[in-house]
């Protein structure tokens, strides 16, 4: 797979004149969404949560009691117990014993870790279990991440020029430094300075922004924000982020509303 350096042939043309108004020249950080912005949606959809499912229970069987595994495990009963969906009350019913949590801790939850999974739900301890099952599947050869062509040559220039790199995505950290460690590109984590997930808040929350940008030591106007969700780009917006509109072949979502598009990063130079 051949990497694409960006180039410039948007410098004096809507790049620079997008509908936020923000201008290359102000960006000094590049904060990256993951799936359906650097990797395609069917990766997570199709080959990682099909994965987590599927090594869901020989995991607990193997992991349950282990500290860390268990410490989650108990974070995810709290939430079952706050989950007012259907599903999930008629799950609850039916494993009357999950008010001791022992042993059998790992299998009273399987069904309702599988069910979040199936809704993909934004549940940070859920995400933190998927990742340790899928740190498995990376290590032993069984998973690697098919970043967009044009991801890792961009992600290389822009570091070479400077730009501090982030990732924001609802992935657990560990899980994002998985992917970017074992992608299509290479290993690329060292290219990123920072990395930040769910635990910074909600991606629609424009609050999650400002403590990026504070986290990163740096004003919300000299970040950039890609992403293929409108909501994520209003919320960071909102604060005052450059945004763009992450187009990619495969997302569910393709109107990028007031938001100015982008299918490739060769068309972006910064």
């Amino acid at each position: 797979m051949s990497e694409t350096t960006p180039t410039p042939i948007h410098r004096m043309g809507t790049m620079r004149h997008n509908h936020q108004g923000w201008s290359p020249e102000e960006i000094s950080h590049v904060l990256l969404d993951i799936e359906g912005t650097t990797c395609p949606v069917s990766f997570v959809a199709s080959t990682l949560f099909p994965y987590a499912n599927e090594h869901l229970g020989s995991y607990l069987r193997a992991h349950g009691q282990e500290r860390m595994v268990h410490e989650l495990l108990e974070s995810v009963e709290r939430s079952w117990r706050e989950d007012s969906s259907e599903e999930a009350q008629s799950l609850l019913q039916a494993h009357q014993a999950l008010d001791a949590v022992g042993p059998d801790q790992p299998n009273a939850l399987e069904a309702y870790l599988r069910l979040l999974i199936r809704c993909d739900r934004k549940l940070t301890a859920l995400k933190d279990l998927q990742g340790m099952i899928w740190r498995q599947g990376y290590e032993n050869g069984q998973l690697k991440a098919p970043l967009f062509e044009d991801v890792p040559g961009a992600l290389r220039h822009w570091s070479n020029q400077g730009l501090v790199l982030a990732v924001y995505s609802s992935g657990s950290v560990p899980a994002q430094q998985l992917l970017y460690g074992h992608s299509s590109g290479g290993d690329l984590r060292s290219l990123f300075q920072h990395w930040f997930d769910t635990r910074i808040g909600a991606k629609t929350d424009p609050s999650s922004y400002q403590s990026i940008a504070s986290a990163m030591g740096c004003g919300p106007n000299t970040v950039l924000f890609i992403s293929d969700s409108r909501a994520e780009l209003e919320a960071a917006a909102h604060v005052g982020m450059a945004v763009l509109f992450s187009d990619r072949e495969g997302n569910p979502e393709r109107d990028p509303g007031r938001f100015e598009p982008i299918s490739s990063y060769a068309d972006l130079f910064l």
